[in-house]
């Protein structure tokens, strides 16, 4: 490599921050067939954030997946509910007896044939605020912003910024016309490499100056 070459982050290592075990790459810790997650999204907690796909995603019994996109920022306490957490709400009772056990388990149809919403889908560079929510089958937008404490019920617009519970839309990062630039652009599929010579760009310019520094 010449002398000065910029050098890209390595995305395949598990604490990517020297002396902060809190911080995980996702994709080089997860093992869930169910769970995709692109390169560089990671996940902040000071507890064990080695536990992400059993403490925040949860009731994942399948066949639904998580998909979270590249360059996905998670603080601490992100917890995904996946479909598995349905229960039966057109009878008197909600509650799930057959998974007691006895004689109940006969009875196990009653709760595996529950309707779903699909997979839960994330976008690239989304930003999820401290002890957010995610309900089952939400799709999140590329560039989207989930506040602290949000409960995210219905989907999110690309550059969306959500927030409450159940969440709702504060406002968008962009303009109509700047987040389809933004779309095009889609700087998160840019050769890691390219991207290593561009990241002010990235993190602090205009739409006009991320454009100029697009690949060619």
């Amino acid at each position: 490599m010449p002398s000065g070459a910029a050098v890209p982050a390595d995305p395949n290592v598990l604490h990517p921050m020297p002396g902060q075990s809190r911080v995980v790459l996702l994709k080089p810790l997860v093992t869930s067939p169910l769970i995709d997650v692109g390169d560089f999204s990671y996940y902040d907690d000071p507890d064990d954030p080695t536990a992400f796909e059993t403490r925040n995603v949860l009731y994942h019994y399948g066949p639904e997946r998580l998909v979270i996109g590249k360059y996905c920022a998670l603080g601490e306490g992100v917890r995904f509910i996946m479909n598995g957490a349905n229960h039966r709400m057109d009878g008197p009772s909600t509650f799930p007896f057959p998974i007691m056990g006895g004689s109940w388990s006969d009875h196990f149809d009653l709760i595996s044939g529950l309707p779903g919403r699909g997979d839960t889908v994330v976008g690239n560079d989304v930003w999820f605020g401290y002890r957010s929510t995610v309900m089952p089958g939400v799709r999140i937008g590329h560039g989207a912003v989930i506040a602290s404490g949000a409960v995210v019920v219905d989907d999110v617009p690309d550059y969306g910024i959500v927030g409450g519970n159940p969440a709702k839309l504060i406002r968008r990062r962009f303009g109509d016309e700047d987040v389809e630039r933004l779309l095009e652009l889609a700087w998160w599929d840019w050769p890691v490499e390219h991207l290593t010579e561009h990241v002010r760009a990235v993190m602090s310019g205009s739409v006009d100056e991320l454009a100029a520094a697009a690949p060619r």
